[in-house]
């Protein structure tokens, strides 16, 4: 691979293990982010002096990352300073209804039997091993593996004498429903049914397959000393010593294809910058909506309006807080889950959500008191209500503002947590991640796992265009961090395999052997 040249368009964390991994392999890599700073959707803002995590907050499967610093010839813990939390998340309904998930298995059981007895703890254990067989079915299969473009070639990969194991991650079920014949008591089938928001979507319409984030979870979350923040940096300090070259403000206006093949780019400044290959670290709808040129645009298609994932509406506060035990990660639940999101498919903000408190200074898991405490008692909280994704076709105005705040504030107080008034904080809405990441109408995760086909729909690493490759949360095998990187390490193989087999070879007898697909027919994604 050496002097093969390769330009990363963006700089989230697929971009980052991309462009790690290939100058692992000898590329000379050149990464071109538009934002003053790497990280992608991981960005701080500052408020009030403090420096909020505004991105993602849950990390989890470290070992995807344990591998690349690995591979790097590196320790993951030699770079950055990371604990188990033993709270995984604190929920609350009310005033008085209040339930912790813990890294520890027997303790999170133990606790659901206190909170609604002993058939629900029985129905967790149930619920514990179904999540975990689909995962176990599933990482190599496709969270590891090259995008299936359909059922069948995924079928292969499980085998086929495991047929049954394609049935038993129960793609024709809702999650909802499925977690209705696990849970009676309401506010756990609500409770689990919450992961279908870590990608994005609705538990009403997501396969019961998605349960398996429940098990990413359970395997562990952990905390980073400053933030996820300090990921994307250590990631591209590592990369930066191995030699791949970072050129931050610098926005590209159009990839170059020549030949049938990626050329390059050209920046919004006008530069040219060659490569033999190309990696787009963004929305896979912005290459058919053609935000990188007209060249670009058959390598993907525009992700429709229904088929977008989830925006948010998001407070990053320096405040004080009274009266509720936080944790890091908190969840205050609506009463009413289904019109939660009857609303946000009819492209309304709930008038009465959920809503997710990350205590961003509260590291201990009885809550009583920040663990830093910063300034005059303050805390830095990035608060979270899920949206519709119509960033691009709505304006939201100062007062839809002001009753979502309100509505949010109202949640909280329902359960007896009592943020300072007022305020101070920054606020993004849709319109803001709309701007943020083009073509997306503010969808924080790409296509919505909405229905069994969902998952084969989502871009692939290889796009139609040879030498164009993608990466991020957009893209195969989904959203959230370690998905992320998975996805990077995916775009950096399918690029050094195809590179392989462009190489000249000189024909050799050997003897036996056996015949296979090249590597640009057999992983096809």
């Amino acid at each position: 691979m050496a002097d093969t040249r390769v330009v990363v368009i963006g700089a989230g964390i697929g971009g980052l293990v991309g462009a790690l991994l290939l100058a692992l392999r000898g590329c000379v890599v050149t990464v071109l982010e538009k934002e003053a700073d790497v990280g992608g959707k991981v960005r701080r803002v500052a408020v009030d002096g403090a420096l909020i995590d505004a991105g993602p907050t849950v990390f989890a499967l470290r070992e995807v990352f344990d591998e690349v610093f690995a591979e790097a010839g590196e320790r993951l813990d030699d770079h950055l300073a990371v604990r188990p939390a033993p709270v995984l998340a604190r929920h609350a309904w009310n005033d008085s209804g209040r339930l912790d998930l813990h890294a520890d298995p027997a303790r999170s059981e133990a606790a659901i039997g206190d909170f609604a007895g002993a058939q629900a703890a029985a129905g967790y254990r149930a619920f514990r091993a179904e999540a975990a067989r689909i995962f176990a079915i599933l990482e190599n299969s496709f969270l590891r593996a090259p995008k299936a473009a359909w059922p069948l070639p995924l079928m292969r990969r499980i085998g086929l004498a495991r047929v049954g194991d394609l049935l038993a991650i129960r793609p024709y079920e809702t999650l909802w429903k499925v977690l209705g014949e696990q849970f009676a008591d309401p506010r756990l089938r609500q409770l689990f049914g919450r992961y279908a928001t870590y990608c994005g979507s609705s538990p009403f319409a997501t396969p019961a397959t998605l349960m398996l984030i429940a098990h990413v979870e359970a395997r562990g979350v952990w905390l980073i000393e400053g933030g996820m923040s300090a990921l994307a940096q250590a990631l591209r300090k590592l990369a930066e010593a191995r030699g791949v070259t970072f050129r931050t403000s610098t926005a590209v206006a159009r990839i170059e294809v020549a030949h049938g093949r990626a050329a390059g780019v050209i920046s919004r400044d006008g530069e040219r910058i060659a490569a033999d290959a190309v990696l787009v670290n963004a929305d896979p709808a912005a290459l058919g909506d053609g935000a990188f040129g007209p060249e670009a645009e058959r390598a993907g298609g525009p992700l429709g309006p229904a088929n977008r994932s989830l925006s948010a509406f998001t407070w990053l506060a320096h405040a004080r807080a009274d009266g509720f035990p936080l944790s890091r990660h908190n969840v205050f639940f609506s009463p009413d889950y289904p019109a939660e999101f009857r609303a946000i498919a009819a492209g309304r903000p709930p008038a009465d959500p959920s809503v997710y408190v990350c205590a961003q200074d509260r590291d201990a898991a009885d809550g009583l008191a920040p663990a830093k405490s910063s300034s005059e008692g303050r805390e830095r909280f990035q608060i979270i209500v899920n949206a519709p994704a119509n960033g691009d076709t709505h304006d939201y105005t100062p007062e839809e503002i002001e009753r979502c705040t309100q509505a949010m504030v109202r949640s909280l107080t329902r359960c007896g947590l009592t943020l300072e008034a007022p305020l101070s904080h920054s606020l993004a809405t849709p319109n803001t991640f709309a701007r943020l990441f083009p073509s997306t109408g503010g969808a924080l995760y790409g296509r919505a796992s909405h229905g069994w086909a969902a998952s084969f729909l989502r871009q692939g690493a290889r796009t139609r265009i040879p030498g164009l490759y993608c990466a991020g949360g957009s893209t195969h095998p989904g959203a959230g961090v370690p998905m992320a990187a998975l996805s990077g390490r995916l775009a950096a193989e399918s690029l050094i395999r195809d590179r392989a087999s462009m190489r000249p070879s000189r024909p050799a007898a050997m003897p036996g052997g056996i015949s296979t697909h090249s590597p640009t027919t057999a992983n096809m994604a």
